[in-house]
């Protein structure tokens, strides 16, 4: 298993003790929610600090449940337009009608049931972000009115003669290939070009299955304070059965699988009758008992502070930087884990 480690630099990338005991507070944002330490959450922590202050269009690509919306909020807060609105819009959920006229707005007698002028979404977002998600199931005729904005920065209401100047910048996201869709002549290339100035792919939970046993912890944190019930831990062998599970729901098929255990069990500590028993039969089908021994939750922490240390030559301020938590929550995670600091006593 590859260890990850990186500084969380950004400014929304905030201390994450995830072992810690306080509990999650609710944020509007949830960019806080973006939680990991792999190797391929680094590369995308790495991409949204570089692109956050710039004004180039963003493509997030990804499976369903992998966080898509949490990156382009988190791309908003770090950007000089963090005070401004951020507007999302999910583009597979209104027909097409009911889409354009909510990114464009209309003007009154447009059609049946237009009795007054309205703003579009795009006007909602000036001097802000608009987030378009599912951005592959817009029709033809919506993706010709969007490379307008993008190109003229102009928006035209449904039914209007004059078009006016808006600044927004447009963050998009999908879970198919946009490639192929152009290629098969169901999406402008020259749309697609507007949208992937900047590429990001966010991995699937699978990929970066070093990072379950912190997103585990981090929901089971939130959602036991949301409950008021005193479930503080997750059993290693329960632990060792969410690494082994393929999470094919990626991050929100987790959070849900730790709410439901959070309301089910009771228990203080998460035991795997607590899990959804798809997680427990399928995690166990695919040799559940060879990832508890090499996967429980002692050795994935430990492996991981081992080589944080090493990064940091022992350099316990550093390491405790590099992870991304409080110096005395190392002192925690170390005495709870049983893992020796006295090595290089000397190096701090």
């Amino acid at each position: 298993m590859k260890a990850a480690i990186q500084p969380m630099r950004a400014r929304w990338r905030r201390s994450r003790d995830d072992f810690d005991r306080a509990p999650a507070r609710p944020d509007a944002s949830r960019a806080r929610d973006i939680v990991g330490a792999s190797a391929p959450m680094r590369e995308v922590f790495d991409t949204v600090a570089r692109v956050a202050r710039t004004r180039s269009t963003v493509l997030i690509q990804g499976e369903t449940g992998t966080g898509k919306e949490l990156i382009a909020r988190a791309i908003h807060t770090a950007s000089p337009r963090a005070d401004r609105p951020f507007v999302p819009v999910d583009c597979s959920a209104l027909a097409e009608g009911v889409l354009e006229s909510e990114l464009f707005g209309h003007v009154k007698g447009a059609f049946t049931g237009a009795v007054i002028d309205k703003r579009g979404l795009f006007e909602t977002a000036h001097a802000g972000t608009c987030f378009l998600d599912e951005i592959g199931e817009i029709s033809a005729c919506v993706q010709a009115k969007l490379l307008r904005v993008l190109q003229e920065h102009e928006v035209k209401r449904v039914g209007g003669t004059g078009s006016f100047g808006v600044d927004v910048r447009v963050i998009a996201a999908t879970n198919r290939d946009l490639g192929a869709l152009v290629a098969s002549g169901k999406f402008r290339e020259d749309l697609f070009y507007r949208l992937s100035v900047v590429t990001l792919h966010v991995p699937p939970l699978r990929e970066r299955r070093e990072d379950i046993p912190i997103l585990a912890m981090h929901f089971l944190r939130r959602y036991a304070a949301e409950n008021a019930k005193p479930v503080s831990d997750i059993a290693p062998e329960t632990m060792a059965l969410l690494v082994a599970y393929d999470w094919p729901g990626n991050v929100r098929e987790l959070e849900h699988a730790i709410e439901r255990a959070i309301a089910m069990t009771t228990n203080s500590v998460l035991r795997p009758e607590d899990l959804p028993p798809k997680c427990v039969e399928t995690a166990g089908a695919s040799g559940g008992a060879t990832v508890a021994s090499s996967l429980s939750l002692r050795g994935v922490v430990t492996r991981h502070v081992h080589r944080v240390l090493r990064e940091a030559r022992w350099n316990k301020k550093l390491a405790a930087q590099l992870l991304g938590i409080h110096r005395r929550t190392l002192y925690r995670l170390t005495k709870r884990y049983g893992i020796s600091l006295s090595e290089r006593e000397r190096r701090e």
